[in-house]
């Protein structure tokens, strides 16, 4: 999306310069990458763009897919790096259970095309096969628990329904869908799962997809597919060269390579004629003029025209403002 910033002038009689900067309206590949070869975890390098440039890469289209290919390309990188999307996957236990640090869990095949958006990631089980995230709108079997938390009893469900009429099946008959707390009780629930099926359990998502500097950009390029992630609240994304760019989910700790991006700047100078109603007002002192580009600057932000930096230029001899000849 190209971003255009305006400046509203009313036409009077004294008259100066303003420089005004921001994002350069005759482009609309506002992005200006930066391949940045040190190995860093998503957090650290989300740290150090933000104090070099402007944050992590975020990419709002194909073409500056490409940009972002070409740039790390060019550095002699052609692996994955980071760039600044990020999934907070949310994970939940529909009983409520809320122990952290179960790592028995350990990874899930997630895929970010089907599953990244609210709702819609459900984890089955199967056994000798990691843990899968499904659209919760499917219909597969399930497994109940007719115990308690800390002593559960686990029951196969052959009936084929969504995760949410599941949940509701075992609420009504039993006590919910099953929680998996330990080894032990997940080898209990696989070994419950006939061959070659899948079946429910207790866990979902409620993934949510943002970028790093808050962008409201809903261009996605994931890998199409499943990735296996560990069981945690975040995962980050990576850019992989060879796969034309396209994004897969990784640990945030891992430590890559990564792309920053800037906002290219323009300079642009506006004349301003004022008309005073007091002529015993000094326009060149200091304090008016810092309450006139004061003024100036909130009218633009209430514009919704962000990003601009108003000056005054000074002339030669050292003032902005002079008074005009009345013309004949």
């Amino acid at each position: 999306m190209c971003n255009v910033n305006r400046l509203w002038i009313q036409h009077v009689t004294n008259q100066a310069l303003v420089l005004f900067t921001g994002w350069d309206p005759s482009s609309c590949l506002l992005h200006q990458y930066h391949s940045v070869p040190d190995r860093m975890s998503w957090t650290e390098a989300q740290t150090y763009c933000r104090q070099k440039y402007t944050d992590l890469a975020t990419i709002e289209n194909t073409e500056e897919v490409n940009k972002v290919i070409n740039i790390t390309v060019s550095s002699g990188d052609s692996s994955w790096f980071w760039i600044g999307v990020y999934v907070n996957l949310n994970w939940r236990w529909s009983d409520g259970y809320t122990v952290t640090g179960a790592d028995y869990v350990g990874r899930i095949k997630f895929d970010p095309v089907l599953n990244s958006e609210p709702n819609t990631s459900c984890v089955l089980g199967r056994s000798y096969y990691p843990w899968q995230t499904s659209n919760c709108t499917l219909g597969y079997p399930f497994i109940c628990n007719n115990g308690t938390q800390l002593d559960p009893e686990f029951v196969y469900v052959s009936q084929t329904l969504s995760w949410f009429s599941a949940q509701r099946y075992c609420r009504e008959n039993f006590m919910d869908l099953a929680t998996v707390r330990t080894d032990t009780e997940s080898q209990k629930v696989l070994s419950l799962i006939p061959s070659r099926t899948w079946a429910w359990i207790g866990l979902f998502g409620d993934p949510h997809t943002y970028w790093s500097d808050a962008s409201n950009s809903s261009f996605r390029f994931w890998y199409t597919g499943s990735q296996e992630i560990d069981w945690k609240s975040v995962a980050c994304s990576t850019s992989y060269v060879d796969n034309r760019g396209r994004w897969e989910l990784f640990p945030c700790e891992d430590r890559l390579p990564f792309v920053c991006y800037s906002v290219p700047v323009m300079k642009r100078a506006v004349k301003l004629r004022m008309k005073l109603e007091d002529s015993s007002v000094d326009l060149n002192d200091p304090a008016v003029k810092a309450d006139l580009l004061k003024k100036h600057q909130d009218k633009l932000q209430q514009k919704g025209e962000g990003g601009v930096t108003l000056k005054w230029r000074e002339q030669p001899d050292g003032k902005v403002f002079h008074k005009e000849e009345d013309e004949l």
